[in-house]
């Protein structure tokens, strides 16, 4: 949401023979691509990376967003080669502490509320190092590994001649969007080359492109079920968050955005939280941490085991799952107080429904499904709150996407608990959002509409009213009497905005020796809050604008021009008394920005 520009809000793709999308996702990322010319004559023809699994020579469409640092800070590798070169490095080098293993980081931008550029980020063995570096580096190597594939296809080609998307969850705010823009930047991709790519939105288009025979579930056609003027909600699951939003099928086939997106950390990431909870509780923390710091590949290959058995659990699933242990982890438990596996499971509340028998666990699956049951629930009630908005009641359709929408045990819960409603689960529910991303990058107007997700403002000072301010916000500025504080509001939480909808207002520089206009932009989830100092409001950053050497009786006058409605905000400024465009900047990643920012 927050970035320059000069000009139009959405760079034109007129002139570039490819686009690329990254998807840079909580647990997995991965990449996709098709040309220009291939879209105008087959659109689903997407072109996306199959990687090598490691050691276990499995293929996937996506790579473990993980990350490999040195010693020195530099780049040694990303994915399934960063796991295993990191379990290599645990098990041989006892200097392997020096180096920076990241894992899983992406849902630091939803949990940080003061997210800065300089913002620190913890690696596997709780070293520091900014966030920036390490989500610029990952981003780095995707596109990197993604320019390589199209080049091996079209070996002419260049950097320029490819517009990229990245992708990220629609419920983040415009700070940890901007983090991810400038990430990308510094990643090597040009500001006019990007654009951001709402999560769920590019499913939602994904699927409006499904040939038939690819969206049947039960015998259901998507574009049969939604037809013009059909509202349907698009649940979008993936590894780290529940992303929930409602569309609407106009009559030109674009998308009309009916309830901004909405959710919060119910991803496939949840259950491995409660997993690794279940773990403290029956070994031991510390058993777990030692296990992590001592046996890094041991403690990986845990977790991948975990993964598998957790895409096999079904509904109608009974007896036990049989999860294959590391034998580092039945010696570590000797050595602690609880001196056995058998012991440990005996003396734990799981004691009837865990077995030990042959370096296995043996888990009922009861127990194994109450693993999801926090992260169900909370997708179950989302859902429910978003369909009581009186703008959703109608909604007879549930579009499930995302990698963790293809669990049963999310699938029955959503069934049982909506059974009146039509449940689609498309085909590679897992790649809806990349493969939209794709789609959206060579169609930017397929949304149509998108509702405000807060007011937004900025702080201004208008000259002093007695009759509707207070007197504790009256200043003097230039022998003028002001109010200062003063919430000026360009667009209202729930406004339903088409893109590239400007909004201007005309400002005056206060003092002829400024260089700079700086506006500070606030939020709030009121409709019509009355200052910047509201509890409701919240400030997100500043609007700054250079301004020209100005005589001290020359008046300046800025016309500042906020664009909403795409995936970002833009800005464009005018100097009125000179006849003068500048390029202006938001700035969500504020230093000095406030706390609660």
């Amino acid at each position: 949401m927050a970035s320059a520009s000069s000009g139009t809000a959405v760079a034109p793709r007129g002139n570039r023979l490819f686009v690329a999308a990254i998807d840079f996702g909580t647990t997995y990322s991965g990449y996709a691509f098709s040309s220009k010319d291939d879209f105008e004559k087959e659109p689903m023809k997407i072109n996306s990376n199959v990687w090598n699994a490691g050691a276990r020579n499995l293929l996937s469409t996506k790579s473990p967003t993980a990350l490999l640092l040195n010693p020195d800070e530099t780049f040694n590798s990303f994915g399934y080669e960063a796991e295993t070169t990191y379990s290599e490095i645990v098990e041989d080098d006892d200097n392997y502490r020096e180096y920076y293993y990241f894992h899983r980081f992406k849902m630091m931008l939803h949990n940080n509320k003061v997210l800065r550029r300089d913002s620190k980020i913890l690696d596997e063995t709780d070293k520091p190092l900014e966030a920036m570096k390490v989500f610029s580096m990952s981003i780095k190597f995707l596109k990197d590994h993604l320019f390589k594939s199209i080049k091996d296809k079209v070996p002419e080609i260049q950097s320029d001649d490819i517009h990229y998307v990245l992708t990220v969850p629609a419920i983040w705010d415009d700070n940890a969007k901007q983090f991810m823009r400038e990430a990308a930047m510094k990643a090597g991709i040009k500001r006019e080359h990007l654009s951001i790519a709402l999560e769920p939105e590019a499913a939602s288009i994904h699927c409006q492109n499904l040939p038939v025979e690819k969206q049947t579930v039960g015998e259901v056609s998507f574009l049969k079920v939604v037809k013009s003027g059909t509202k349907y909600m698009i649940v979008d699951l993936g590894g780290g968050t529940a992303d929930i939003t409602v569309h609407q099928r106009s009559g030109d086939g674009r998308l009309k955005e009916i309830r901004p997106a909405s959710g919060g950390p119910w991803g496939g990431k949840s259950v491995d939280d409660t997993f690794l909870q279940f773990l403290y509780d029956l070994v031991g923390k510390d058993v777990i941490k030692t296990l992590k710091e001592e046996n890094m590949d041991d403690y990986l290959e845990l977790m991948r085991e975990f993964e598998t058995k957790k895409r096999s659990v079904t509904v109608a699933k009974q007896g036990k799952i049989s999860m294959t242990f590391p034998v580092t982890i039945s010696d570590l438990v000797k050595k602690s107080p609880r001196g056995s596996m058998e012991a440990a499971i005996s003396a734990s509340k799981f004691k009837g429904h865990v077995n030990w028998k042959t370096q296995k666990l043996q888990i009922s699956t009861d127990l194994f499904r109450s693993f999801f049951r926090k992260t169900i629930d909370g997708v179950i009630c989302h859902i429910q709150d978003v369909l009581s908005d009186r703008n959703t009641q109608d909604v007879e359709n549930i579009l499930m996407v995302g990698g963790f929408s293809e669990c049963e045990l999310v699938q029955n819960a959503v069934h049982e608990h909506f059974g009146e409603k039509r449940i689609i689960v498309p085909d590679e529910a897992g790649l809806s959002v990349l493969k939209g991303a794709v789609l959206f990058g060579h169609i930017p107007r397929a949304i149509a509409m998108r509702v405000s997700r807060c007011t937004y403002g900025i702080q201004s000072w208008p000259e002093f009213d007695p009759t509707k301010h207070p007197q504790s916000k009256k200043v003097v500025i230039n022998g003028v009497p002001r109010c200062k504080d003063v919430f000026f509001k360009y667009i209202t939480v729930g406004e339903q905005v088409r893109p590239g909808y400007e909004q201007t207002q005309i400002f005056q520089a206060l003092k002829p020796d400024e260089d700079t206009l700086e506006c500070t932009v606030y939020a709030s989830n009121e409709e019509d809050p009355k200052f910047v100092t509201d509890q409701t409001c919240r400030r997100l950053g500043t609007l700054t604008v250079p301004l020209p050497r100005m005589r001290a009786e020359e008046p300046l006058e800025i016309e500042e021009t906020m664009v909403f409605g795409d995936t970002e905000l833009h800005v464009v400024a005018k100097d009125l008394t000179h006849n003068r465009v500048f390029e202006a900047f938001f700035n969500f990643l504020d230093n000095n920005a406030d706390s609660d920012a």
